[in-house]
């Protein structure tokens, strides 16, 4: 803490942290040439096609990144002319009805597009080449059953059953379960005869191979360029920002508009760095862990300061700013907007114009001008474009060179990505299913819940679909099956059924009216209304379920003009319309009835979820300032709360969108405090990532804050598993407070305004989730302040508190009792002491027996931190289980989960108690312990093993 600098005032703070620490890693950057196998890797990382200067088709990478909506209709297209083709020239060869060939060499390549998307040829190969299999059996075994109603339905019942169940053991499994259902369905349509499987099989075998050799020709998997285009989507957003800045600056121009769009800048920045984070982790993509760990920081980095930049833009709209200092921003803003990446670095003349046209303002301001403010923001825009520009930079250079130190840990996946996208609903779906299944036989719940609510579904479904029209009845399980597939709550499930509905109603006329243009004569003109509608669908899975319905009625308008008049086309596709909600309604009840999971469950499990993530990334800043060798990736820790958010916002978007009047929900503030926090945690990361040396006194002052902290979220935590509002938050922000007054004192440099930024994110972290805590219910107090007492009654207080803690107790013999600390555990604790284990008599150390140092007592509840590791041999990487705390009275006194083998409670008084370990795979597990009075600070560590 030593490099002379002159602290920016608090609100400067608050953006300019990221500015040294992009600045200081791309100083290190440049001061190593790399070695060859590295250079090699990040050459691959941002060529020019990446931060090249602007081209007409950027707003196509905007609107898609990696261009995964497009790849997906391109799929498509190619998968059903190829399958159509190789269908119909099958048939002809094999002497078989021509809509029997293509409706089977179709469905190849209908399947392939849609339920295969690997992203090696190995497994899109043994994907693609499996599907005829399957599809062929159950077309001999309905040919088979034909005439027999009630078996055919039964089966029908139990392969859509037996498709989601198969579908929790990997892709390769449900695409079996899907053709499967599929091949059964197909086989009930085309009424096909038994003697015709073989050659049926040969269509769908030959098919397959040339929908797989199209695909590797004309589709190849390519992650790391799905990944390179994602990267050009952050540089186009990058710039819409910088361009929408230029117009919020412009007073003539409509500045709420600009704001509106800097927002949405901003948002779909967010999700395109998120999406980046996941695709890094993908097969194939990142071969070089350190470039890829290089990759993320910059990245995050530059989305830090470009946040920051339109944070300060919106604040100086409302502002009056003199023309030569908006001059000057806007200048900046436009060379960032037209400046290629490779010639970042020229922005920082830009920054400086705009640093000299603020300290003119200020140097001349009026005596009754307000001008700080302005200045002030002025200033932390100059320092986030420099900020951009280094990290922007440096990202371009990874190929050119190479830090001293490339990263201290590789790059490890922190977003798991949903089909292509940020992470929604499942995940916290699968772990509150999980959390309330591990006991007896609710353990197979998870295996068949799924599979009950298909199968009681379809047998409710099919007798009311067959009343309607017995030929069609399967219309109703296809809405039982796209109910249950990719829905988890029954918010999401009633929206699919909007969206299912409305689709159909607009694919519909559409394809009727090109159906009465084009007629059913010309069969060219017809298959390509149809491959153009799934295409169109494709496309537009992934923006809205709509769009797919759209496309696919289009397309199945044309079938149906084959065998149904025009005059009752509308009457057929009505009877569709009506089948398919009555399987979506069934499907829906069902899966909210049989073994329930509520959507409010969901979101608590979604928001607990959150809260772990913002443990960890305090944990990790603990750890980083305790040693500054340690493995930790803080950036990588804010990304992961960025995708536990993702999780929080899906869960909270409603049903319908309420008028601003009746708008103010409980779960809105709540998303919207989860969102602030998330903010604060992206900075803190950025800002803590300095090696700092503090004082012992300071040192203890903040690992008291992180453990606060720390205490405060395990409560919240337990608060969410449990359901019930118990525990307290304890603000740490005093004692943030009283840490950085310290600081104050210290020679000025750039680490000391990096650590304050650090503690005024903590601090702010603290206090948005502390309004997060009291609307779950805790109650929030502040932590009582270690400071010395302001005022001479709370002085002489302290002091009177102090004299009866370390009053010494009475003797009986010559010494003086005292308990010896243990051998240090793990953990790099004290071991406590257990039963067998007996006081250490030392004369010349004399503790009074019966009386604690108030350092080592948790202020929140008054005891002992007791942690330690929980290891067996079945599973060195350590257990996970739950652990639960009995005082010597036989009352519970605390319980909460332990994972990787670590565990932690807290609040515990001196004296006896039982340590009760559950974990899934050992019996359970009990242990006496016995917390000593002792004076030693700190916590107190006690190992298990099972």
């Amino acid at each position: 803490m030593s490099s002379p600098s002159t602290a920016p005032s608090e609100t400067a703070q608050s953006d300019t942290a990221q500015s040294e620490t992009a600045q200081s890693k791309t100083a290190q950057s440049e001061t190593a040439p790399a070695p060859a196998h590295a250079a090699r890797a990040a050459d691959t990382v941002a060529p020019r096609r990446v931060g090249g200067p602007p081209r007409r088709w950027d707003w196509v990478l905007a609107a898609d990144p990696g261009l995964g909506q497009l790849q997906a209709g391109w799929r498509t297209f190619v998968a059903m002319v190829t399958a159509l083709a190789t269908g119909y020239g099958m048939a002809r060869a094999l002497d078989l009805p021509a809509m029997i060939g293509m409706m089977v060499g179709g469905m190849m390549g209908l399947m392939s597009a849609f339920a295969v998307a690997e992203n090696t040829w190995q497994r899109l190969a043994r994907a693609i080449l499996w599907m005829p299999f399957p599809y062929a059996a159950v077309l001999w075994v309905a040919a088979e059953l034909h005439g027999e109603r009630a078996l055919e339905i039964g089966l029908m019942i139990v392969a859509l059953a037996l498709t989601f169940f198969l579908a929790r053991f990997g892709q390769l499994y449900l695409l079996t379960g899907m053709m499967l259902f599929n091949g059964l369905m197909v086989g009930m349509m085309a009424d096909i005869p038994a003697g015709m499987s073989g050659r049926a099989f040969a269509v769908a075998l030959v098919s397959a191979a040339a929908v797989l050799a199209t695909r590797l020709l004309l589709c190849y998997p390519m992650p790391r360029e799905d990944l390179l285009r994602t990267q050009r989507a952050f540089v186009v957003e990058a710039r819409r920002l910088a361009d929408a800045a230029v117009d919020a600056l412009d007073p003539d121009a409509d500045q709420e508009r600009a704001v509106r769009r800097i927002t949405r800048s901003l948002r779909r920045l967010n999700v395109t760095t998120v999406t980046i984070d996941g695709r890094l982790a993908q097969p194939e993509v990142a071969a070089d862990p350190g470039a890829a760990e290089l990759l993320h920081r910059h990245l995050f980095d530059a989305e830090l300061a470009l946040r920051g930049i339109g944070r300060a833009v919106q604040d100086l709209t409302g502002r009056d700013v003199p023309p030569r200092l908006r001059e000057a921003m806007a200048v900046g803003f436009v060379l960032s907007r037209d400046t290629p990446l490779g010639s970042a670095r020229g922005l920082g003349p830009a920054a400086e114009h705009i640093r000299r046209e603020a300290d003119h303002v200020l140097h001349h301001a009026g005596p009754g001008e307000r001008r700080a403010e302005t200045v002030e923001l002025a200033h932390r825009v100059a320092g986030l474009l420099d900020s951009l520009a280094g990290s922007l930079s440096s990202w371009l250079a990874l190929g050119r060179h190479s830090p001293q130190s490339p990263s201290k840990v590789p790059f490890q996946p922190t977003v798991a990505l949903e089909r292509g996208l940020p992470p929604g609903s499942a995940a916290a779906t699968r772990r509150a299913l999980a959390a309330g299944t591990e006991n007896s036989w609710r353990r197979v719940v998870p295996y068949v819940r799924a599979p009950l609510h298909a199968g009681i579904a379809a047998a409710i479904v099919c007798p009311l679909t067959d009343a309607i029209d017995p030929q069609r009845f399967y219309w109703g399980l296809v809405g039982v099956m796209i109910t249950l597939f990719g829905t988890n709550t029954t918010h999401e499930r009633l929206r699919k059924f909007g969206h299912r509905m409305a689709g159909t109603v607009v694919g519909a006329v559409i394809g009727i009216a090109l159906l009465g243009v084009l007629g059913t004569g010309h069969v060219c003109a017809t298959l390509t209304v149809i491959v153009l509608g799934l295409t169109f669908g494709a496309w537009g899975m992934q923006r809205a379920y709509a769009l797919w319905v759209v496309g696919l009625v289009v397309a199945l308008v044309q079938l149906y003009g084959l065998t149904t008049p025009y005059d009752g086309m509308d009457h057929l596709l009505g009877e569709r319309l009506l089948d398919n909600g009555v399987g979506i309604l069934v499907a829906t009840a069902c899966a909210a009835l049989v073994f329930p999971l509520s959507s409010r469950r969901i979101t608590r499990e979604a928001e607990r979820g959150y809260v772990l993530a913002v443990d960890g990334l305090v944990g990790q800043v603990a750890e980083r300032w305790r040693d500054p060798e340690a493995p930790v990736r803080l950036r990588g820790a804010a990304r992961a709360v960025d995708a536990a958010l993702f999780q929080v916002v899906s869960l909270a978007r409603p049903l319908v969108r309420m008028p601003l009047g009746v708008r103010g929900r409980d779960t809105d503030h709540r998303t919207a405090l989860l969102t602030t926090a998330t903010g604060h945690a992206r900075a803190l990361a950025a800002a803590a990532d300095i090696d700092v040396d503090l004082a012992p006194r300071q040192a203890e002052r903040f690992t008291r804050v992180t453990t606060e902290l720390a205490a405060s979220l395990c409560a919240l935590e337990r608060s969410l598993a449990s359901g019930e509002p118990e525990g307290t938050w304890q603000r740490v922000g005093p004692l943030v407070g009283e840490l950085r007054e310290e600081l104050e004192l210290a020679p000025p440099g750039p680490r000391v305004v990096r650590l304050r930024r650090a503690l005024w994110e903590l601090a702010a972290l603290d206090e948005a989730l502390a309004g997060y805590a009291e609307r779950c219910g805790l109650t929030v107090r502040g932590v009582a302040s270690a400071e010395t007492a302001r005022t001479p009654m709370e002085r002489r207080a302290r002091a009177l508190v102090a004299e009866w803690t370390v009053r010494p107790a009475p003797r009986d013999a010559g010494t003086e009792p005292s308990v010896a600390p243990g051998p240090t555990s793990a953990s790099g604790t004290a071991t406590a002491d257990v039963e067998a284990s007996a006081p250490v008599t030392t004369p010349t150390t004399a503790v009074a027996a019966g009386t604690l140092d108030a350092a080592s007592v948790n202020a929140a509840g008054g005891g002992v931190t007791v942690t330690g590791a929980v290891r067996c041999a079945a599973h060195p990487a350590g257990c996970a289980g739950w652990i639960t705390v009995i005082d010597g009275r036989g009352k519970r006194v605390t319980a909460g989960p332990f994972r990787a083998g670590r565990y932690r409670v807290d609040g515990l008084r001196p004296g006896h108690h039982t340590l009760v370990v559950s974990a899934a795979e050992h019996a359970p597990h009990a242990e006496f312990l016995r917390v000593p009075y002792t004076g030693r600070t700190g916590p107190v560590g006690h190992d298990l093993r099972l």
